[in-house]
C-alpha cells in the first residue's frame, strides 16, 4: 500500500482486510508522529566501500581495515546486512580460524562490528548489531616466536645485502617493519647515536638509542645515501613498500620457518628481558602505551629473576636450623611425654 504522507510503499504481509486496515492506521499514526522509519538495507560490499572512504579520512590504519574487509567479503560475499546473523558470524569464525590466528579473526570480527555501528549511524541499518551477540575467540598472546643465535647467523648469511642491513637494524632497535621502511634521515641523529621518530601506528614520538650494530648499519647507509629515506629503494629513492618477499627468500635458503619481520621485534624485547632489563625500560624502547602489552615478555627473563634472588644470599644474620622429619617426630613425642607427666603429677597431688 502507498503512504501518501511519506511517499513510500509500506508492505505488511496479511490477507485479512480488517487486519490490514489496522496495520495501515498504526503506520499512518507513526508517520504523523514522526516515528516511522522507512525500511532500509544495504549489502556488505556497498557498506564496505562507504566505510573505507570514511576510514581514509579518520584512521591511519585504513589500509589494514581494507585487508580485514577483504577477508569478510570473501566469506559473506554480497550478503545483505539483514542476512548476517550471529550464527553466520560464528560460522565465519570457525572457518577463518583454520587459516589464521584467533587474534586475526578477532580483528576481522571487530571491524564487522564497527561497520554495523557505522551503518546504524548512517541510517543504513536498523535493528540489533549481530556481532554484539557473538563471543570473541580466546587469544594466547604469551606465545610468540623469537630468533635464536644460530638461526640469526643462518638468516644473515642468506640475506641479500639490503635485507641483511634491515634485519640487523630491526634486531637492535625493535622497530616495527613499517617504521623501518619509512625511516628518514631527519629522524636520525648520528652524532648523539639516537633515533627520534614518530611511530606510524600510534602517531606518538619515540626515542631509541643506537648501539654499535645499529649505528654501523646507519653509517654504512649514509655513505651511499640516496634520497630522504634511510632504507630507500636504490632505484627510486622511495621507501620499499614491502620486503616480505626478500625475507621469505632468505628464510627459504636458510631452511627456517615461522619467522616474520615482527619476529625480529619479539627477539629484541625478549633479549632485553633475558639480560635483566626491567620491563618499564623495555616498554619505553618498544613504544608501548601500556605496561600490560609489555608483560608478555616477562616470562623470558627467568635467568634475571634467578640472579635477583641470588643477591639475597648472605644478607640475613639469623641462623636457621632446619629440622628433619625424624627429629620433628622425636620432639613431638617428647612433648607428649612431658604433658602426660604433668597430668600424672596433678593427679597425685589431688589424691594427697
Amino acid at each position: 500500500m502507498l503512504c501518501h504522507d511519506c511517499g513510500s510503499t509500506i508492505e505488511e504481509g496479511t490477507a485479512n482486510r480488517r487486519l490490514a486496515q489496522k496495520f495501515l492506521d498504526v503506520r499512518l499514526s507513526e508517520v504523523h508522529r514522526g516515528v516511522f522509519l522507512k525500511p532500509v538495507n544495504i549489502t556488505l560490499p556497498a557498506l564496505g566501500e562507504r566505510y573505507i572512504d570514511y576510514a581514509k579520512l579518520h584512521k591511519r590504519s585504513w589500509k589494514r581495515d581494507g585487508q580485514l574487509l577483504a577477508s569478510l567479503r570473501a566469506f559473506f560475499g554480497a550478503a545483505w546486512l539483514r542476512d548476517i546473523s550471529p550464527l553466520t558470524i560464528e560460522e565465519f569464525q570457525r572457518e577463518r580460524v583454520k587459516a589464521v590466528s584467533p587474534a586475526t579473526v578477532n580483528r576481522e570480527v571487530a571491524l564487522l562490528k564497527h561497520m554495523f555501528n557505522m551503518a546504524e549511524r548512517w541510517g543504513q541499518h536498523q535493528g540489533t548489531n549481530p556481532v554484539r551477540l557473538v563471543k570473541f575467540l580466546p587469544e594466547n598472546n604469551l606465545r610468540f616466536r623469537t630468533l635464536g643465535e644460530d638461526e640469526e647467523r643462518k638468516l644473515l648469511a642468506c640475506c641479500a645485502p639490503h635485507v641483511r642491513q634491515m634485519v640487523v637494524f630491526a634486531l637492535n632497535t625493535g622497530l616495527r617493519s613499517g617504521d623501518i621502511y619509512r625511516l628518514t634521515w631527519k629522524e636520525v641523529d648520528l652524532d648523539h647515536r639516537m633515533l627520534n621518530l614518530i611511530v606510524r601506528k600510534t602517531a606518538k614520538p619515540l626515542e631509541v638509542p643506537l648501539n654499535d650494530d645499529a649505528l654501523g648499519v646507519l653509517e654504512a647507509r649514509h655513505t651511499e645515501r640516496r634520497g630522504a629515506y634511510v632504507f630507500g629503494n636504490p632505484d627510486t629513492g622511495k621507501p620499499f613498500l614491502n620486503l616480505k618477499t626478500g625475507l621469505k627468500a632468505a628464510l627459504r635458503r636458510a631452511r627456517l620457518s615461522g619467522i616474520t619481520w615482527h619476529t625480529l621485534r619479539h627477539t629484541f624485547a625478549s633479549r632485553l628481558t633475558t639480560n635483566g632489563i626491567d620491563l618499564v625500560t623495555v616498554k619505553d624502547l618498544l613504544g608501548h602505551a601500556e605496561i600490560k602489552t609489555t608483560l608478555r615478555y616477562a616470562h623470558s627473563n627467568a635467568q634475571a629473576k634467578a640472579r635477583a634472588v641470588a643477591q639475597l644470599n648472605g644478607n640475613s644474620d639469623k641462623t636457621v636450623t632446619v629440622a628433619t622429619r625424624h627429629s620433628q617426630r622425636r620432639v613431638v613425642g617428647a612433648r607428649k611425654s612431658r604433658k602426660s607427666g604433668r597430668i600424672a603429677l596433678r593427679a597425685c597431688s589431688s589424691d594427697g
